[in-house]
């Protein structure tokens, strides 16, 4: 059969290949056409076509969207052209909601079977989206425990099968690698180090990257933490010349930009600074203490202040329903309040294994491995018997 598969950012490609590797295990004849990233191609083993790579269209907020909104419309009409000329058997819109609503009402009037992969956050803005899942997609697909009721409440039979990123931390080189051959493949010393996430896109990295840099030069100013090191897990489709302009005042041997190795980065440190996003949930997984960091534009924040409903930003504390890590926002995103609560997942082993037990509570209600091949079991189900409304 033929898969048309949508991804728009760096998450959505993580869980995309996920779930095109276990496509071509249930459907060895698999053919595979999408946008998204390095890792799709990679899982496609030469059955896939890489129409768009999301590098090109990594956005941010709702100013930054509107102000890009005319590539944004010619992406669209792009796609809407692929998929009528290309004829898949299904297209599965993964995340990316801005875009992907707009192709799920095109394809459901084409008569194309639709299905969504890690539904659009509408349980934290944007509720009157529901409306249109219900009315163009066929199938929704769910990947968090919490979502479960919410969907149900709305009228929508969404399936959950478990969460993808347990299978990518399960089968990844990090977990399968000692900290010391960790260190000598990338020429590290034996140091402690403290695991440094940005973010993704562009503007994260631009706004998070000064705060990370004098976080670093302070803790190192501390005798006790003078010998550490930091560890800046370069995102993917980002390059080095990202980061570097950002560490010009920063000490030369204490900060190093690694790139494909954040899992690894991210097991292998003493705790973690977090941009919010996928990389929080991971490094609950990964059994790593973190802080989260999170610094918006000013106007596209006022504006989501405005309309979030959420108690927390970090998937992590919202499956827990409870703060099992903090939150550091906006002006609340400090060098000094990183440094005060660094200190204390270091120092304070009680705090730091609270934390730990909230991790262990997390990852059991996230269930255990499987979930993207149940998923392509599931919709390869579905592809064979006729449209199921939600």
């Amino acid at each position: 059969m033929k898969y048309y598969i949508i991804a728009g950012e760096a998450s959505g490609d993580l869980h995309g290949s996920n779930l095109i590797k276990g496509i071509c295990a249930k459907d060895p004849d698999a053919d595979i056409r999408f946008w998204g990233g390095d890792l799709m191609e990679k899982a496609c083993q030469g059955k896939g076509y890489l129409v768009h790579h999301y590098k090109d269209d990594a956005i941010m907020g709702f100013w930054e969207v509107f102000t890009h909104a005319r590539k944004l419309l010619g992406n669209l009409k792009m796609c809407r052209r692929d998929i009528l000329d290309w004829k898949p058997d299904a297209v599965i819109l993964i995340d990316y909601p801005g875009f992907n609503f707009r192709i799920a009402e095109f394809a459901h009037k084409n008569g194309i079977r639709t299905f969504y992969y890690i539904a659009p956050k509408v349980w934290a803005s944007r509720e009157g989206r529901i409306r249109k899942l219900k009315k163009y997609v066929d199938r929704l697909f769910i990947v968090f425990p919490f979502e479960i009721p919410y969907f149900k409440s709305k009228g929508i039979d969404a399936v959950y099968l478990g969460n993808p990123l347990v299978d990518s931390i399960a089968g990844s080189t990090a977990m399968n690698e000692t900290r010391e051959d960790f260190l000598k493949r990338n020429r590290l010393d034996d140091r402690p180090y403290i695991a440094l996430l940005a973010g993704s896109r562009k503007a994260e990295i631009s706004s998070m990257m000064p705060v990370l840099t004098e976080f670093a030069s302070k803790l190192k100013e501390l005798p006790q933490y003078s010998g550490y090191g930091f560890l800046i897990a370069g995102a993917p489709a980002r390059s080095a010349e990202n980061y570097l302009p950002f560490m010009k005042d920063a000490d030369g041997g204490g900060m190093k930009v690694l790139f494909g190795e954040t899992l690894s980065i991210i097991r292998h440190a003493e705790a973690a600074v977090v941009n919010s996003g996928t990389a929080s949930l991971e490094t609950v997984l990964l059994d790593t203490p973190q802080v989260v960091g999170y610094i918006g534009g000013k106007l596209s924040y006022a504006i989501a202040k405005r309309i979030i409903k959420v108690k927390y930003i970090s998937l992590g504390n919202l499956i827990a329903d409870r703060l099992a890590f903090r939150e550091l926002i906006q002006g609340d995103c400090t060098a000094d309040n990183l440094v005060s609560e660094i200190r204390a997942l270091i120092e304070n082993r009680e705090y730091r294994n609270e934390m730990l037990e909230e991790y262990g509570r997390i990852r059991k209600a996230l269930g255990g491995t499987g979930a993207s091949e149940a998923v392509a079991s599931e919709m390869i189900r579905e592809m064979s018997v006729r449209t199921v409304p939600l």
